[in-house]
């Protein structure tokens, strides 16, 4: 038998832990990400994987190099909702075995009602409490009562729950019924289950359901009453008899589990209670110190010490969960070529050896052994399966024995339409290796490990799984086993522990930069520089704040030190004071010199400008991420709904307001694979940032913004982009320098004469921005002018070849900012980009653009009308003279005819159908990258 005295580890700070100790666990900071520790419960010491923990003896196998942990949660674990008690846990009916190099040192969890002066007890440091538990199965909380406080149960049930836990699980509304006195049924005087039992509003006497006349299937609704037979009588007799209603006696206040209340004042400090609170015996059955005794729980259940103590939930059996099927057609309806389910013809017959006689069984065993001389097939499942499939078969089909032969790894099955293996291929040294590599990285996720190794099934890597696990423990058992019969006791390697860096494995910054200032409360001294979490302005806390936040999860409550008060103060005196002069007037001491840093504002970075912004300034998109400055997308959020804001583009994929195809016109068109379902434009690019057209298209901002022929009709939203089928034609016309098509507008460079689409600028790093330019004083009146950050002149959105690298224009970031919080993107747009919509509606102003087209077009000069956009799904070309045919198929009918320049008929013009311009054009591939972003 095991010893009855405590076995006790030391942990690496020098602290002796025992059974039901409480410690921190955490493994290294690679793997835990700055995360807090997590606080667990030692259920038992354990030796090495495949050794046993005690021996014949009874002697406790050492090295021991495992721990078995009940694990406790932290309120931010399991909900999103804010907890000001740090030291507050949730308990869990969870565990898992840990290596004992993640244990870091001693804490005390206790429950609530264990705990008489709670302020007292979480002043002290590693002091928790806990008065619910979590399932993680569940997800659902339940309320923790210590075992003594259940009185509404047979005396005999009563006391196997006392004598065993020391707490029970229950949920919320059960806890007032479990802790009521015992109710007994008025008519057979035996124990009320709540869920079986019903109480009279009248008399509150108890009742099972089944004992009252008529009985009663279920309990009234919620809302309703119900009484008991004399009650209602007596009832009856009153209403009848016009006698006045005596009021219903109130049931007494029902006695709570709380702990008194205390007085106010400052409580006692009794240290030696403190410590008896601390070294308290708590009972465990079975390592585990409650069970669940709640709604779904048969109380007879409990006595039985193999009965499950998780909590459970409502059974999922009945016409709310199963599907109502009807009955099946009889035999009648059935095809007569179709043979029902279930007789010999539908089944496959694996083995018949128990039909055999004892001569056929010794011949049956007699081929088996000579069909092969492979020891390790002879043991194989799949190997003694088709061997015995194929024994019996030719049994059945009174074949000899002989005949069978296991050359040919393939069989057909009955109910398959082609020959199938009856055992996976041989797993080649790369798959293993690759196996391996995998179940290192990935442990028993073998959908991971099935993309690791690539060349496998899913199907063949768990049944893979399954032998090689099998190996592996075959391979320690031989170990054992050979180690028991040469008399050593010791069956684990002589290494007693694995080897791991020092104390907290990199969490203890060993050299820190200078200067260097604690994320949390600012300071810049300390004895021990922590590792930060992610998300601080710096990379490391001091000593106070790095063991707060590990040990508490408690980050900004931390005050700021007195030291840096002081130097604060220094440093404002005035000029020709000693800075190591006396102090004119005594720093306060008192608390209103200590305040709290407020909470560091969560910083998203904009994809246009590459800055960090606090959140309202930067919009990140619930659906896509997408990522922006608010005013380079003309958004004028509503701080209460910033968090749930939405892009342009993925609201229309709701609204339908717009075209679901979000390709540019004023951009080449962009091929893409159908197949790959990619979010496009990507939302990791400013290009994302697009608006609807009057056409109910798409244009990118920037490519409104930049082409100046484009207008608003709202520009301080950007919104309703006009004015597309105003561009001139050259701009449809020239070759972009960049990718080199024709499709598209182009505009030049503020340096050099490069055409370029805006688009293909932005992707190769061209310099956007905008310039304020002069202005004469004899254009003063009639320019339009604004003031920005001191400069004062006419905004010019300009945009420069990344090879201009020493011009002197001095330029404007399209999100900068100036001081009432406007983006020079914003200012531009709404004194340059916005459409007269007080003289005239939006449709009489396309209808006049069309008409100047139109008018250019029959004068005669094309250069000066807009040539007809995508948006139209037209390209440019002159007016056809009467009855045009296309000179190379020669046909006179199309919907549009190109004029061309004809080289065989003498540079004279000619025409060309749509059908062969199209074919006449070229195709450029883009690829989803670059060229899609």
């Amino acid at each position: 038998m095991p010893s009855t005295q405590p076995f006790k580890i030391t942990l690496k700070n020098g602290e002796e832990v025992k059974v039901n100790d409480h410690v921190y666990c955490s493994p290294s900071w690679a793997v835990r990400d700055g995360t807090p520790y997590s606080i667990a419960r030692i259920m038992e010491f354990l030796p090495a994987q495949g050794t046993p923990t005690f021996d014949k003896a009874g002697k406790r196998n050492e090295p021991i190099t495992r721990a078995r942990l009940a694990w406790y949660y932290r309120p931010s674990d399991v909900s999103d909702r804010t907890v000001a008690d740090c030291r507050l846990l949730l308990a869990a009916i969870y565990s898992e075995v840990c290596e004992l190099s993640q244990l870091r040192a001693k804490c005390y969890v206790l429950h609530r009602d264990r705990i008489s002066d709670l302020a007292g007890w979480k002043k002290r440091p590693d002091r928790f409490y806990f008065t619910r538990l979590f399932d993680p199965w569940l997800r659902k909380e339940f309320e923790v009562i210590p075992a003594t406080t259940v009185r509404n149960v047979p005396a005999h049930i009563r006391d196997v729950l006392i004598s065993r836990y020391e707490y029970i699980v229950a949920e919320r509304e059960v806890v007032p019924d479990l802790t009521d006195e015992l109710r007994l049924c008025d008519t057979c005087e035996k124990w009320c289950p709540p869920a079986e039992s019903l109480q009279c509003d009248r008399c509150k006497k108890f009742f099972h359901m089944e004992c009252v006349n008529p009985p009663m299937l279920s309990k009234p609704s919620r809302g309703y009453g119900w009484t008991c037979a004399p009650c209602s009588r007596a009832h009856e007799e009153e209403v009848e008899g016009h006698e006045v209603r005596h009021l219903t006696p109130v049931a007494p206040k029902p006695k709570t589990n709380a702990p008194a209340v205390r007085g106010r004042g400052r409580p006692r400090k009794d240290r030696v209670l403190a410590e008896k609170e601390e070294n308290v015996e708590i009972k465990h059955f079975k390592m585990w110190p409650f069970r669940y005794f709640g709604l779904y729980t048969f109380a007879e259940d409990t006595l039985d010490p193999d009965d499950l103590i998780f909590p459970r939930a409502a059974t999922r059996v009945g016409p709310k969960y199963q599907a109502t099927v009807p009955l099946a057609p009889g035999v009648a309806d059935r095809p007569a070529d179709i043979e029902e389910r279930g007789g010999d013809g539908t089944i496959e017959v694996l083995s018949l050896v128990h039909e055999m006689s004892p001569g056929e069984v010794e011949a049956f065993e007699k081929q088996k052994q000579s069909l092969t001389r492979n020891d390790r097939l002879r043991w194989s499942v799949d190997w003694l399966t088709e061997v015995t499939f194929r024994l019996t078969d030719a049994w059945v089909n009174k074949r000899d024995f002989s005949t069978v032969s296991m050359r040919s790894p393939m069989r057909l099955q009955k109910f398959k339409k082609s020959e199938t293996r009856y055992t996976d291929k041989e797993w080649t040294a790369e798959e293993v290796a690759a196996f391996e590599d995998a179940i290192q990285v990935n442990g028993a996720e073998l959908r991971a490990v099935r993309e690791e190794v690539g060349t496998r099934s899913m199907p063949e890597v768990v049944r893979f799984y399954a032998h090689w696990k099998n190996s592996k423990l075959r391979e320690e058992n031989i170990r054992i086993r050979r180690a028991r019969e040469n008399g050593v006791d010791e069956k684990v390697e002589p290494a007693t522990r694995e080897v791991t860096p020092e104390d907290e494995e990199g969490s203890i910054v060993v050299a820190p930069p200078r200067n260097v200032s604690c994320g949390a409360c600012r300071t810049r001294e300390s004895e021990v520089w922590w590792r930060a979490p992610k998300g601080l302005p710096t990379s490391v806390l001091c000593d106070n704040c790095g063991t707060g936040w590990r040990k508490y999860a408690d980050l900004n409550v931390r005050p700021m030190r007195d030291e840096m008060l002081s130097k604060a103060k220094s440093g404002d005196k005035r000029e020709g004071t000693p800075l190591n002069g006396p102090q004119a007037k005594r720093a306060k001491t008192g608390s209103s010199s200590q305040s709290t840093p407020p909470p560091v504002a969560p910083q998203l970075r904009c994809v246009a400008c590459q800055r960090n912004g606090p959140v309202g300034k930067v919009l990140r998109c619930k659906q896509c991420q997408f990522r922006v400055h608010a005013g380079a997308c003309g958004v004028n959020p509503d701080p209460a709904t910033v968090e749930s804001w939405v892009c342009d583009l993925c609201q229309n994929e709701k609204s339908l307001e717009a075209s679901l195809m979000p390709d540019c016109l004023l951009c080449p068109r962009m091929r893409r694979d159908p197949k790959k379902k990619l979010i496009y434009p990507p939302p990791d690019s400013y290009l994302r940032a697009c608006k609807p057209t009057e056409g109910q298209a798409w244009v990118h901002v920037l490519c409104s913004v930049f082409i100046p022929e484009i207008n608003y009709s709202d520009a301080a939203r950007l919104r309703l982009v006009e004015g597309v089928s105003a561009i001139p034609p050259y701009r449809w016309q020239n070759n972009c320098t960049l990718c080199d098509r024709e499709d598209g507008a182009v505009i030049q460079c503020s340096e050099c004469p490069a055409e370029f689409h805006v688009s293909c600028a932005w992707k190769y790093g061209h310099k956007f921005g905008f310039e304020v330019q002069p202005v004469k004083a004899s254009r003063r009146e009639s320019a339009t002018t604004v003031d920005w950050k001191g400069h004062a002149g006419q905004m010019v959105p300009t945009i420069i070849c990344k090879g201009h690298a020493g011009h002197k224009r001095q330029l404007f970031d399209i999100c900068d900012t100036n001081d009432l919080g406007e983006t020079s993107l914003q200012v531009y747009c709404k004194n340059y980009k916005q459409a007269p919509i007080a003289q005239t509606h939006g449709l009489l102003r396309k209808a006049r653009r069309l008409d100047h087209i139109l008018n250019a077009t029959a004068n005669g000069d094309i250069s000066s009308a807009a040539t007809p956009s995508a948006e139209s799904e037209s390209t440019q070309s002159s007016v056809p003279d009467p009855d045009p045919h296309c000179y190379r198929c020669q046909t006179e009918f199309s919907p549009f005819f190109h004029e061309v320049t004809n080289a065989l008929q003498g540079e004279a013009k000619s025409w060309l159908c749509h059908k062969c311009h199209a074919e006449s054009r070229k195709s450029y591939p883009v690829i989803i990258g670059i060229g899609a972003s």
